[in-house]
């Protein structure tokens, strides 16, 4: 299997495991769905959405390579890189035009998918360093800071725009 074609499976699934992560906290409320999914409408909560369905994604890549014995080296490490990049890839394309008009829908679904194209590139050139980065283990440790970082500003966000549920106007998870 060619590497475009694994990354080409990365941004389908990922886009998926998007709309998936959308509704996980509404289907089934608890402490680890609040981490991994919104709790809200805010903008800062949808970002775990971005970062979820490319981490995962990164998981089943991962996987298809163990599977096929294909020769990718540091699959992990360079989904964890391009999740967490492409939250602040989004925020630059995303916040100007949520400023400028507002809440849209279908452009809101096309800059995610823009953003997880771009995350699969990026995934690519950390793919073809040939050398093994030897960072695999150290993927989980980012991905646990990460979600802990999650965790508190779901739970105690600061009080600024970007973490305010514009239907109810507060902040967080409703207690």
């Amino acid at each position: 299997m060619k590497l475009k074609v694994l990354k080409l499976i990365g941004v389908i699934v990922a886009f998926l495991l998007c709309f998936l992560l959308h509704f996980l906290y509404d289907l089934a409320p608890c402490f680890i769905t609040s981490v991994i999914a919104p709790v809200n409408e805010s903008i800062a909560e949808h970002m775990k959405i971005l970062f979820g369905g490319i981490l995962f994604s990164g998981v089943i890549q991962k996987i298809i390579v163990k599977v096929k014995h294909l020769p990718y080296k540091n699959i992990c490490i360079s989904n964890v890189v391009a999740a967490l990049l492409s939250i602040p890839i989004f925020l630059v394309i995303y916040m100007p035009i949520y400023n400028a008009i507002g809440e849209n829908l279908l452009l809101t679904i096309f800059l995610m998918l823009l953003v997880i194209i771009i995350s699969q590139i990026i995934t690519i050139f950390i793919i073809n360093i040939k050398k093994d980065l030897h960072m695999e283990n150290l993927a989980i440790l980012f991905v646990i800071i990460i979600y802990m970082v999650f965790a508190v500003l779901t739970y105690d966000p600061p009080e600024q725009s970007i973490f305010m549920d514009p239907i109810t106007l507060s902040y967080g998870i409703k207690k």
